[in-house]
């Protein structure tokens, strides 16, 4: 499955040029001109080993074999040698630097994808002067100019870079590519592709599949194969996990019953293994090219690369919105500010939701694929991107960074050497160019009668500005994981029908931090008399009983249960702590009381069904001598005092 494009440097074939230009040849060798002949023949079919084999016979035999030296130049090109392409064209300008002036057009190009960008810059200025020249050459020179320009300065100002191999768990002699890691570093997801005698499938094509490794005492474990049926004989690759594992998208190319050429596919990991893999079908896949799908930490946005019309260049990045009732949106262009009249590749939104990195050759870079950053502001309009900078970037395509939650460690592959061949490797990411930092809730969900886990739903509200910032299910065993910026109150609801629903709210800094991420065991009461709902999201101004704008989310999650429940009668029960006298804290927390029973009476509940108590500091449940411990007795509850049947 072929998910990145090769770089096409419009070279122009010299065997039919050179041809047209001229008549005879640079040599009088009838040895010479044969083996020059078979090379050429060997070249037209593809056979590029017997092929180098001839054309370097050719010269040889005569070392002033200008057109055997142009076509050596060629083939290196066509197989990504570019060091030696450079090599032999500009012997070729030695021996006639005024027979094919095109040649420094292909000259210069290989010498930028060999990062000698010195002499590129050179010889693209001088393609430029010449008259008559190519059109669509002569853009991508003025381009390339720019890149030259770009990369010697880049080199002069390197940022830090020190790739670490993920380990021999992971990296082996085969390729291993397109990480994808969850939210809590605990589970790499990766794309590998076996040995070249091994990697044929039944479609003739290279095999590859999804392997996943877990972060166990330090290390990388041995990778194991996610199996059928996400993996089959047809290829899969470049997939995004969600942030806590238990589903991915993923490419798929040439599939039966798919749209287009390649197409994004859904998953999820279910009692032990993944679900048949479902095309996402239209209005996400089209008749065109869909690959290399990001999603966004709380599964409402699918970030993903496409050559669908409507967009700006060959391949744009594209995103679509997953509505109330689980449906994708049709798919938006990110617009001018992201996508060139280039193409644009490999898409990451990070768990933050607003930093994305993405590859793109149509920027300003080193030459080919440089990896991106932009962020998305307020109005969800994007900065200008930024190119990662040098080492990150190099000649090669960077293509395929992740990073990790809390924004310090990025994962990619690269090629090292050619005995081990693509592995991934990690590094820390300079400070100007990380992402927000973003922690997270891990929770798991029990019965807390019999321990039993339950499947159960969850939100999770910024109590600052009173949005639902998460709203999902748990797993079927009843865990759960979201991730959330750090600095900001949090309120957590789990309910599910049959029983109470759970409150709380935390602050999630100090020591919930990216390091000591949040996690919490929560217990669901049984609906029957005598059971308790803390209402921990419940707030009142300071010392009023003015409910406060916050507290709306979690005082209609009463009222539904009410609502859902039209036998139960509850018990509203206000607390305070030990400041002020007993008397001014029994007024206050009976006032604050009757205010969330006026409350639930204007959302439609009977007042015969509400009753209500202060209880002042009579029970407290902190210690009433750190603000933590008064915080906890500043409460209210809602208490089932009877079940009407």
């Amino acid at each position: 499955m072929k998910l990145i494009p090769v770089i096409l440097l419009f070279v122009v074939s010299c065997s039919v040029s050179l041809k047209s230009y001229s008549q005879q040849f640079h040599t009088t060798s009838v040895k010479a001109l044969n083996a020059y002949n078979e090379g050429s023949e060997s070249y037209d079919y593809l056979d590029y080993v017997t092929a180098e084999y001839y054309f370097k016979q050719a010269i040889t035999i005569d070392n002033k074999f200008y057109e055997a030296y142009m076509m050596i130049g060629d083939l290196m090109t066509k197989l990504n040698r570019y060091r030696e392409a450079a090599v032999y064209y500009r012997t070729a300008v030695k021996l006639d630097s005024l027979f094919y002036r095109p040649v420094f057009f292909n000259l210069a190009n290989a010498e930028m994808m060999s990062s000698d960008y010195e002499k590129a810059l050179i010889h693209f200025n001088v393609y430029l002067k010449q008259q008559n020249i190519s059109e669509k050459n002569k853009a991508q020179a003025a381009k390339n100019i720019i890149n030259c320009q770009f990369a010697l300065e880049a080199l002069k100002n390197p940022v830090s870079f020190n790739p670490v191999s993920v380990g021999e768990g992971i990296n082996t002699q085969d390729d291993e590519y397109w990480p994808s890691i969850t939210a809590d570093g605990q589970t790499l997801m990766f794309t590998r592709q076996g040995k070249a005698s091994e990697r044929i499938n039944n479609s003739g094509s290279s095999q590859e599949d999804f392997y996943i490794s877990f972060f166990i005492n330090g290390y990388w474990q041995s990778a194991t194969n996610a199996g059928s049926p996400l993996n089959t004989s047809h290829n899969e690759g470049a997939q995004t996990l969600s942030s806590d594992g238990s589903y991915m998208y993923f490419t798929a190319c040439n599939r039966p019953g798919g749209l287009g050429s390649c197409d994004l596919f859904f998953s999820s990991y279910y009692n032990g293994r993944w679900t048949e893999p479902v095309n996402l079908k239209s209005p996400v896949n089209s008749t065109y090219w869909e690959s290399q799908p990001s999603v966004s930490a709380d599964g409402k946005r699918l970030f993903f690369s496409s050559s669908r019309p409507g967009g700006i260049g060959g391949k744009d990045i594209w995103y679509t919105v997953m509505n109330d009732r689980g449906r994708w949106s049709e798919p938006i262009n990110l617009g001018d500010k992201i996508n060139t009249d280039g193409d644009e590749m490999s898409p990451f939104i990070h768990f933050d939701g607003k930093s994305l990195y993405f590859s793109s050759d149509g920027r300003a870079g080193m030459g080919g694929f440089d990896i991106y950053m932009s962020r998305m502001q307020e109005d969800s309009s994007w900065t200008e991107p930024w190119n990662l900078g040098y080492p990150i970037n190099t000649y090669n395509d960077e293509t395929g960074l992740v990073i990790e939650s809390a924004g310090q460690k990025a994962y990619f592959s690269s090629r090292r050497n050619n005995i081990t061949g693509k592995d991934i490797y990690y590094f820390n990411l300079y400070e100007s160019a990380r992402p927000t930092p973003v922690s997270y809730f891990k929770g798991k969900v029990f019965d807390k009668g019999t321990g039993m886990l339950l499947k159960a739903s969850f939100e999770l509200i910024n109590l600052t500005s009173g949005k639902i910032v998460v709203s999902n299910t748990t797993d079927e065993s009843g865990n759960f994981l979201v991730c959330l910026p750090s600095g900001y109150n949090y309120g957590l609801n789990v309910s599910k029908t049959g029983y109470l629903f759970y409150s709380e709210s935390f602050m999630l800094e100090g020591e919930h931090t990216l390091i000591e991420p949040f996690t919490k065991q929560i217990y669901l009461n049984p609906i029957r008399v005598g059971e308790k709902i803390l209402l921990s999201n419940v707030f009142y101004e300071i010392d009023s009983w003015q409910l406060k704008d916050e507290s709306v989310i979690e005082l209609d999650k009463l009222a539904n249960l009410l609502s859902e429940n039209k036998n139960l009668i509850v018990e509203i029960g206000g607390y305070t702590d030990s400041t002020g006298t007993d008397e001014h804290n029994l007024v206050l927390s009976e006032k604050r009381a009757l205010s969330v029973v006026n409350y639930l009476r204007d959302k439609g509940i009977s007042i015969k069904r509400l009753k209500y108590k202060g209880y002042g500091n009579t029970s407290p449940i902190g210690d009433n001598v750190t603000s933590e411990g008064r915080r906890l007795n500043r409460r209210t509850e809602a208490k089932i005092v009877d079940n009407v049947k």
